[in-house]
């Protein structure tokens, strides 16, 4: 029989959608990868994309894989991973995150689903100190 591999719980590490004043200082919307632990987050890989499916067709509609590397996040930091285009918040927007803490290695996909990036939604985020959505 097969065990099922599972990974270290992850927590004190989220994502969040922000809205701030961009480069050219209209509204957008920035995602960030949030660290509220005591830890170093080392080589961290983290991959985006946008998908869909069509309920009538069953039809998967996805946008490009986005991936970016990070060497490290600090302790109680944040790092930047992308804006996000309002034309996408009706998809699911996944952040799929890994990073090494010491020898082991920690991962975890985090998914934004259609429509909750909004107003509504709002919190204030943690060490960023601005209004967005928090997935932790």
């Amino acid at each position: 029989m097969k065990e099922k591999l599972i990974g270290p719980k992850i927590e004190g590490v989220s994502v969040a959608a922000v809205y701030e004043k961009g480069i050219d200082n209209t509204m957008v919307y920035n995602v960030y990868l949030i660290n509220e632990t005591n830890e170093f987050l080392e080589h961290v890989m983290i991959t985006s994309k946008g998908y869909v499916v069509n309920e009538k067709t069953c039809e998967r509609i996805e946008t490009n894989t986005l991936r970016r590397h990070v060497e490290i996040v600090i302790p109680d930091s944040v790092e930047k991973i992308e804006p996000i285009m309002e034309e996408v918040m009706g998809l699911n927007n996944e952040y799929w995150v890994s990073f090494w803490i010491e020898d082991i290695l920690y991962d975890k996909k985090y998914i934004f689903l259609p429509e909750t990036i909004n107003e509504k939604n709002f919190i204030k985020i943690p060490v960023i100190n601005k209004q967005g959505v928090l997935i932790g």
